[in-house]
C-alpha cells in the first residue's frame, strides 16, 4: 500500500493530500530512509514521522484497505514520540 494511503486510513495523518505533501518534502522516513508519498509501506515497517516539533517513530502492524475509525489505532504501535523543545513542562523560570 501507498505510504500516502496507509497514512490516511491509519488516521496518522487526517487527509491524503497532507500525507503527500509532508512526505514529498522529506518529512518520512521508512526504516530509515526518506520515504516518498509513492512508496510501499509492508507490515514490520518503521515509519518516522516528523511534524514540526515532534516526531513520532511508528511500527506497522497490520495493513487493511478500509478500517472503522475505533480500529485504526490497531493498524500501527507508537514506538516513540519526541519533542525537538518541548514546551508541555515549561516551569515558572524568573
Amino acid at each position: 500500500m501507498r505510504l500516502d494511503k496507509y497514512l490516511k486510513i491509519s488516521r496518522l495523518i487526517k487527509r491524503r493530500t497532507v500525507a503527500k505533501e509532508i512526505a514529498d518534502q522529506g518529512r518520512i522516513s521508512i526504516n530509515g530512509k526518506v520515504a516518498k508519498s509513492s512508496t510501499d509501506v509492508v507490515t514490520n515497517d518503521e515509519l518516522e514521522i516528523r511534524f514540526g516539533n515532534k516526531t513520532v517513530t511508528v511500527k506497522v502492524v497490520k495493513i487493511v484497505e478500509t478500517t472503522k475509525k475505533e480500529e485504526s489505532a490497531d493498524m500501527y504501535e507508537v514506538l516513540r514520540e519526541t519533542y525537538a523543545q518541548d514546551f508541555r513542562e515549561v516551569g515558572d523560570e524568573k
